[in-house]
């Protein structure tokens, strides 16, 4: 290859580079509205049993712990 030839390449491999350090597209759709979205064509679903009951689980989660820190507080209340 000769020197011109040579040049002619790296100048056109920068540019070739350069060209895909674009700034990327933002997407069009927000990942939590798709999130609800897919959750609630789940549960119409085949896996619609497994979803609802993923969901009720979650639900006792945080009623017991509301339950266990109401507990606390009376506990501490008494104690004062």
């Amino acid at each position: 290859m000769t020197l011109p030839r040579a040049g002619a390449f790296v100048a056109a491999l920068a540019v070739a580079t350069l060209a895909g350090c674009g700034k990327a597209d933002a997407p069009k759709v927000d990942a939590a509205s798709e999130r609800a979205q897919a959750t609630e064509r789940a549960k119409k679903d085949a896996f619609g049993t497994q979803v609802q009951a993923h969901e009720k689980a979650k639900e006792l989660g945080a009623d017991m712990n509301k339950k266990a820190q109401e507990g606390l507080d009376a506990a501490d209340k008494m104690s004062k």
